[in-house]
């Protein structure tokens, strides 16, 4: 009986593609009590506290995409190795007196940033991109005369998270280049940095200037800590396993798969379903991550912040993923030349940006397609704001405009919500389409069979959908100052009082949780 035990558990702990470990699995949630012990024990020894925390990070890894772990050891390895060298060509190129000698370190640092782009961008553009790019140069080719070339998708695995650790890795490098930071002096450090299970595998992307003073300090857990943390992987693990989880299987899931059967007003709620998985999906687990990077004693930035709360597309973005929104506008849409260089080239960089940032979501025409409408959504709205400007102070809604008067408070803000939030409600169709065939159905659904009689009907039918929909609603547009209000109230209690409701919460989710393990919706990034 004890072997047949033994064997249970080593299969269990062992990588299963079907049953990836995530923040909302049973197995997840146990094993982090068990590490959050050890943990403890290793408070004064931070070299050692490192080392496991690193080492329950890679075994994370692992349980997500098996030994393709390597991948996480070679970017850590490379940059950190180039990271030091990029630094010792700086000092050099400082100290020297000639401009010919400045020249000659110049091009040598910008030699050893384009080898870490080569090689993390590299390793990205293969696992993620190899056969779209491949089946489009094979399309292309048709175009020309007598030749026309055929490809066959080969069998590569896509490792969860290698989008997440190669930006932040690569935002490392930029910054010594940048001279905003000071390389590791010890690859233990910087291992922990790329690594940090929480963040790992989807996001949020978590700057070294951000992270790395945090490594090393005396680990400092206070009650408003444990307290704050609690309070988010509790909202996270509900957002995920109930709201998330429930309305993606038993609903949207349905009308993605077959627009056709279903009414236009069952399509336009899927796309309103949809709209509240995907913010409940992702900023449930970056809820979790920042949760439990806090009971571990360390602070991630804000990923969300209420972004359906948008008046404008370009608020949107400040207020959606806004790791990844920052990363681009830092790393990419600054060093184009951003706002530098006219408005015509600022609005070039803005779409070319966002396609990027489609690319980077999916190797797909729909990806492409979704971030490109963004990308003419944010120009025109710098357009409309400019005229807006230039018509009268008060339409002005930037953040330098005078204090809007009750008019435009009550009518134009609505108004503007309203339509920001249809036009990201219609972009996301294309993101979860599979096809831009199912884009296109359900687009043609809402247009032309839409009836709204069959809302009483759909209610009746989806009854639990309908409920947790207007709860998720509810809470998402709810005032700012009740989830805050909530969680300074969490970080007041009493530690015991805090962990019971925790294992209470983890016993709840292991109860209703579905048969197979829904996945995180980033994942696939």
């Amino acid at each position: 009986m004890f072997d047949i035990d033994i064997t249970r558990l080593l299969d269990i702990l062992k990588y299963d593609p079907e049953k990836p470990m995530i923040f909302s699995s049973g197995l997840f949630l146990w094993l982090f009590l068990g590490v959050s012990l050890v943990y403890i024990l290793l408070q004064k020894a931070t070299t050692a506290r490192l080392l496991f925390i690193t080492a329950f990070s890679y075994y994370f890894y692992y349980k997500s995409s098996g030994f393709y772990f390597g991948l996480l050891a070679l970017v850590t390895i490379s940059d950190y190795i180039i990271g030091y060298y990029i630094n010792k060509v700086k000092e050099e190129e400082e100290r020297a007196k000639k401009d010919n000698e400045r020249n000659y370190y110049a091009c040598i640092a910008k030699w050893l940033v384009a080898l870490s782009v080569i090689i993390d961008l590299g390793l990205l553009g293969y696992f993620k991109y190899t056969n779209f790019f491949g089946s489009m140069f094979c399309e292309a080719s048709s175009l020309i005369p007598n030749m026309s070339l055929i490809w066959k998708d080969l069998d590569i695995f896509l490792p969860v998270g290698v989008s997440f650790f190669t930006f932040q890795s690569l935002s490392y490098i930029i910054d010594i280049y940048r001279r905003r930071i000071k390389p590791l002096d010890n690859i233990l450090d910087y291992a922990f940095y790329v690594s940090f299970f929480p963040q790992l595998v989807a996001g949020p992307i978590v700057r070294a200037s951000d992270f790395i003073p945090q490594i090393r300090r005396k680990l400092v857990v206070s009650n408003q800590m444990i307290g704050s943390g609690i309070y988010l992987i509790i909202a996270g693990l509900f957002k995920k396993a109930v709201i998330s989880d429930y309305i993606s299987v038993n609903f949207v899931e349905r009308v993605f798969d077959m627009p056709t059967l279903y009414s236009g007003v069952e399509n336009l709620l899927a796309v309103y379903g949809y709209t509240l998985q995907i913010y409940c999906d992702f900023s449930g687990y970056s809820d979790m991550a920042i949760g439990i990077a806090l009971l571990l004693g360390f602070e991630f930035p804000k990923n969300f912040d209420a972004p359906y709360k948008s008046k404008s597309i370009t608020e949107f973005w400040r207020r959606w993923h806004i790791s990844l929104s920052s990363w681009l506008k830092d790393y990419l849409y600054i060093s184009l030349g951003g706002n530098r260089k006219g408005k015509v080239r600022q609005y070039i960089n803005l779409l070319l940006t966002m396609l990027l940032g489609g690319l980077w979501h999916g190797a797909s025409l729909n990806f492409i397609l979704w971030g490109g409408l963004h990308g003419i959504f944010l120009c025109l709205d710098k357009i409309w704001k400019e005229i807006c400007k230039s018509l009268s102070p008060l339409t002005y809604l930037g953040k330098n405009a005078e204090k809007p008067n009750w008019a435009i408070r009550t009518l134009l803000f609505p108004l503007s919500g309203f339509i920001t939030f249809h036009l990201v409600a219609a972009t996301w169709v294309l993101f979860r389409a599979p096809s831009m065939q199912i884009a296109s159905d359900v687009f043609t659904q809402i247009f032309t069979m839409f009836d709204i009689n069959i809302l009483q009907q759909w209610a009746t039918s989806y009854g639990g959908v309908a409920l947790l929909m207007a709860l998720g609603y509810l809470l998402h547009f709810a005032p700012s100052r009740w989830q805050s209000n909530t969680r300074k109230s969490m970080e007041y209690l009493p530690v015991p009082i805090l962990a019971l409701a925790l294992v209470f919460v983890i016993w709840i989710v292991i109860q209703v949780k579905s048969s197979e393990v829904q996945p995180f919706i980033y994942f696939q990034f």
